[in-house]
């Protein structure tokens, strides 16, 4: 059904701040970094609250500042810079991801978190936009060479490429295959947001076009596992509501959590290039008969008159499947199948593919033994047809396939970290290309 694939390029694409004429934040996604050679002190300020990181040459901390109240906040255990031949540190940044502030060093050839605390902890919410209107960034000591604007990306994951209503993949004039990923910030999925990419089919060079951010329930969130489709004369956005997931505590279950959904969005504007917050509204994706906790990873198509749409569907946080649904329109879709033979499959993926249309997974190390580490490729009914011929690295890389010619692109990530320590999952990964053989 597919050739075999084979490895071309790996790429990691390592930003903190992507430095704009103007710090005008439109989300709670915010770097600044500088150059040091001695102590040094940067901060991001809204009204009243004063967000400041510091580093004294040995040691990196955090104050929070609102109002009255100061608060500090230091990593026992990660704080301390090693030391070292090539363990100086270059770099010093401070970013605001979400509701998350961290403070990172560059040393040893990688950026390093060494403090964070959650502001919301301390009473600041810094997805409100009448805070983020006025938020600034500064900087005292030893800075140089300073860079500000929005924060970039630790790794990219769950990319998908951008395609047109019928599912093929949407070009520039040149050729040029745009992608959304996921761009991983310092921590768990809260800490990312959604980027844009050009890849140049041919050099499979990667350049950062934007981001997209999402409205709802009166804040902006940095939500991922985004799919962009081009649908007539304006811009479909699916996106996963992971900006605001809270996982069930297990050791007290009463502890209020917040499940991930699925939204959609419609504009007009180029999302292509540049920062853009999107309105967004609930996507009703069916799960009956699922004992469904939540969704995410939606895919969308539309076959003649009909919307397919692929997604996931959790039984609990984490234990996860592929699902399908199909309806006249996206806000009349009905379970057209599911796999709950599954326990840790996502990715869900419609591939247009000789007049039909076939749906492309992938299955993680923690499915039943007979479907660990693998790509299967089923039917709208998701039978199982075929098996996706493609490197399976770590985590759970996705399906994207993009013929080009006679050939085909598979464009995956793997589960490599970045960033040390202190920020736990969510830093991955690095780009991983294949072409068919």
């Amino acid at each position: 059904m597919f050739p075999e694939f084979e490895i071309v390029r790996r790429q990691r694409p390592v930003t903190i701040a992507v430095e704009s004429s103007t710090f005008s934040r439109p989300a709670a996604n915010a770097a600044i970094e500088a150059a040091c050679d001695g102590p040094v002190s940067l901060s991001l300020t809204s009204g009243g609250d004063v967000l400041t990181g510091s580093y004294d040459g040995r040691r990196v901390w955090l104050e929070v500042t609102t109002g009255s109240r100061r608060t500090s906040h230091a990593s026992r255990r990660h704080g301390r810079v090693g030391r070292g031949v090539g363990r100086g540190v270059g770099r010093f940044a401070l970013t605001l991801t979400g509701t998350m502030l961290t403070a990172l060093t560059y040393e040893g050839g990688a950026w390093v978190a060494r403090a964070r605390v959650d502001l919301t902890e301390v009473g600041i919410e810094p997805r409100d936009e009448s805070w983020l209107a006025g938020l600034t960034a500064g900087h005292e000591g030893s800075a140089e060479d300073v860079r500000s604007g929005a924060f970039g990306q630790l790794g990219l994951r769950d990319i998908r490429v951008v395609t047109y209503a019928d599912g093929s993949p949407f070009r520039e004039e040149d050729g040029t295959l745009l992608l959304t990923a996921t761009s991983a910030g310092p921590g768990f999925f809260p800490t990312a947001h959604t980027s844009v990419w050009a890849l140049d089919p041919v050099t499979y060079d990667l350049v950062h076009r934007g981001a997209l951010y999402f409205r709802r329930d009166g804040l902006v969130y940095g939500d991922h596992a985004t799919h962009l489709v081009r649908d007539g004369d304006e811009w479909l956005v699916t996106t996963s509501t992971w900006g605001g997931f809270k996982a069930p505590d297990k050791t007290d279950p009463g502890k209020p959590w917040s499940p991930v959904g699925v939204t959609i969005g419609r504009s007009r504007a180029d999302l292509t290039r540049g920062e853009h917050v999107l309105d967004s509204t609930p996507l009703a994706l069916p799960t009956d008969g699922l004992m469904s906790v939540g969704v995410w990873d939606p895919h969308v198509l539309r076959r003649d008159d009909e919307w397919l749409v692929g997604y996931v569907s959790a039984r609990k946080y984490f234990d996860f499947h592929t699902v399908l649904a199909s309806g006249p329109s996206l806000d009349a879709l009905s379970l057209r199948a599911a796999r709950t033979d599954r326990t840790a499959t996502e990715g869900t993926t419609l591939v247009p593919l000789g007049g039909t249309v076939v749906v492309g997974a992938s299955d993680g190390r923690d499915n039943p033994r007979r479907v660990r580490a693998r790509y299967p490729i089923f039917d709208l009914d998701l039978n199982e047809v075929a098996e996706l011929r493609s490197a399976y690295v770590t985590n759970l890389p996705w399906p994207t396939l993009i013929p080009v010619g006679d050939e085909w692109l598979h464009v995956a990530f793997d589960g490599t970290p970045h960033g040390g320590r202190l920020p736990g999952y969510g830093t991955h990964g690095e780009v991983v290309i294949s072409r068919s053989v």
